[in-house]
């Protein structure tokens, strides 16, 4: 490894010892050691630069408020010259100026703030919250006890309806935003923020998905990954790497969706919420004016308003909710498909596919990039182009043989110990490439006839050479679990990445036919459709509607057609307060009238009130 990547000393090599007494201590650990030792012997003897920062302050104690365990944190040392240019003052001016406490922990809020809508953003963080403690609880116990465990399987439940319930209060939370037009008075990068963070939570959800290695997240795998393959990216984030999709789930987009959501809501702490919206007044300088107003802090009455109080019992009634929807509906598990069971339950539909796989007529073994170079036929549909192929710019980044990775490769490990199957090896490696394709057609004309008899199968005669032999022995090691260990096996480390089974399921009709039985398949939505009466993920619709469209469902683009469109839609949501007659849409559908019904008629009781006063 060492070499292959070009480095100057190999570490590879075996490492030198010394013994001392009871003791034995690697070199290289010596060396470390040595190295620290070193480190902290410059750090006691080297002289510590001293610059403008120390030499103009003042002789004794530490001032109030600047540093030390004592200080007080309301208080501030006094200002010194040249104190404004350091860095960490010029940060918590401007952090102040932004965000003083009464922003950060406000104890009052404009008194239109009084809809239940305005409660769906703090019970958004609240279930988030959920999701996040709940998840943290599912790793306590490994990515597997879930589903052999009763009390994992509650922790599942409880992550299942944590998440559930954010979706549903996000997604309510954006729309009453909508129809407040919360992006006006300078308030746009909260809307994006917003967004973004909605979008992250789409994806943090649907790797969740991925990673819980039932049959519903197989099925999701082998369907979506034809969308991201279209795009170009299925060869660098692959679906079927439940692995990555895990690591993903748990490390790297919890981390971007937290920080956005805290960005979020700093925003709203520093802008504010939204004013009640206005009538639109005639004229450019009058919509200048009302932009003004809309800016500038609210001038108004104002009501009390206890942040952590509202934030304590979102967070109990949240709590509450979701435990008791795991405890009364708990989550689906479905178990996924494996090869086994697949030959076990199907075998003439194993047998018919692994002859398709040496044919060189699969799904698999005519797709394109990202696994093979082969020339897909035209109207196939598995290489997508719409103007550019991404999936071609991509390239193969996944290389799959089908014929010697499904049937050729698991035979060719007891080869060395079957005579039968090494001798039916050599005819076949030693003829034709297109004698291997004929023989493996003919056995598939003549396998539709398939009986088995003690489950062995019986295929009538047909010009098909060794391949009756081959197939008869993969379907005796499918059937043994030997087939997906191997496929397994043929990565290594972990073994989580199942890109080559679920291929191979794919590729025949009993997983699609298990499929439909669950409702599952494209043609019912099944994107976001879980196994059972559970809700799947109906965040998925605008994504999944693009494929019940008749003229898009029929073509061979249609998950790129999906992708593009999605994209388009996305990009409109993000730019609302840009977009003239969009950004206008709350104005001319007045469903804010209703959110802010209250305020509106606080204000006209009070006009009326005031012109009778000053009428009297």
């Amino acid at each position: 490894m060492g070499n292959a990547l070009g480095t100057v000393v190999d570490l590879n090599e075996p490492g030198r010892y010394l013994h001392w007494s009871i003791f034995t201590v690697s070199v290289a650990n010596l060396g470390v050691i040595a190295v620290m030792v070193v480190i902290f012997g410059a750090a006691l003897l080297l002289p510590f630069p001293h610059g403008r920062n120390t030499d103009e302050l003042p002789d004794g104690p530490i001032p109030t408020g600047s540093s030390g365990e004592d200080s007080a944190p309301e208080a501030t040392a006094p200002a010194l010259p040249r104190d404004e240019q350091m860095w960490t003052a010029r940060l918590r001016k401007r952090a102040l100026s932004l965000l003083p406490p009464g922003k950060l922990l406000p104890d009052r809020q404009p008194a239109y703030v009084s809809s239940w809508v305005y409660v769906f953003g703090v019970a958004t963080l609240a279930t988030l919250g959920m999701a996040i403690l709940s998840g943290a609880a599912i790793a306590l116990g490994g990515v597997d006890w879930w589903h052999t465990n009763p009390v994992g399987h509650f922790f599942n439940s409880l992550h299942l309806w944590s998440v559930e319930l954010f979706m549903a209060f996000m997604v309510i939370h954006l729309w009453g935003k909508f129809w407040m037009a919360a992006w006006r008075g300078r308030r746009a990068a909260t809307w994006i923020t917003g967004v973004v963070a909605f979008l992250a939570s789409i994806l943090e959800c649907f790797t969740g998905y991925l990673s819980q290695q039932n049959f519903d997240s197989q099925w999701i795998s082998t369907s979506g990954k034809d969308a991201f393959n279209a795009a170009g990216v299925g060869a660098f984030f692959n679906l079927m790497n439940f692995g990555q999709m895990l690591l993903w789930h748990v490390v790297l987009i919890p981390l971007v969706l937290v920080a956005i959501v805290g960005a979020h809501v700093l925003l709203v702490r520093v802008r504010g919420v939204a004013h009640p919206l206005e009538d639109r007044e005639k004229g450019r300088r009058a919509r200048k004016e009302a932009a003004r107003r809309e800016a500038a802090p609210w001038p108004g009455r104002m009501r009390r308003y206890d942040i952590v109080k509202e934030a304590t019992i979102a967070s109990v009634v949240s709590l509450v909710l979701v435990a008791l929807l795991a405890g009364l509906l708990s989550s689906p598990d479905v178990p996924p498909v494996t090869v086994a069971s697949w030959a076990k339950v199907a075998p003439a539909d194993f047998l018919g596919t692994a002859a398709s796989e040496l044919a060189g007529t699969s799904e698999t073994a005519t797709y394109g990039p990202p696994y093979d170079t082969t020339s897909t036929p035209a109207g196939s549909g598995y290489v997508q182009k719409i103007g550019i192929s991404w999936q071609m710019l991509a390239g193969v980044r996944q290389p799959i043989n089908a014929a010697k990775t499904f049937v050729l490769s698991p035979l060719g490990k007891i080869a060395p110990t079957d005579p039968a199957v090494r001798r039916a090896l050599a005819t076949y490696t030693a003829a034709s490439p297109h004698q291997q394709r004929l023989w493996a057609k003919n056995y598939m004309a003549a396998e539709t006839h398939v009986r088995f008899v003690d489950g062995s199968p019986t295929v009538p005669a047909a010009d098909d050479g060794p391949v009756p032999e081959l197939l008869s022995t993969e379907l005796t090691l499918a059937r043994s679990g030997a087939v997906d260990a191997d496929l397994l096996a043929q990565q290594p480390f972990y073994g989580s990445n199942f890109t080559k089974p679920l291929l191979f399921l794919e590729d025949g009709n009993y997983f699609s036919t298990k499929a439909a039985a669950e409702h599952l398949e494209g043609s019912q939505w099944g994107v976001m459709n879980e196994t059972g009466s559970y809700p799947g993920q109906p965040w998925l619709w605008l994504y999944t509607l693009w494929y019940q469209v008749p003229g898009f469902s029929p073509s061979a683009n249609v998950d790129l057609i999906a992708i593009y469109m999605t994209g388009v839609a996305t990009i409109l949501l993000l730019l609302v307060p840009f977009i003239p007659g969009l950004r206008d849409i709350p104005r001319v559908v007045p469903v804010h009238r209703l959110i802010w019904r209250r305020w509106y008629k606080e204000e006209r009781d009070r006009r009326r009130a005031a012109e009778v006063s000053g009428g009297g």
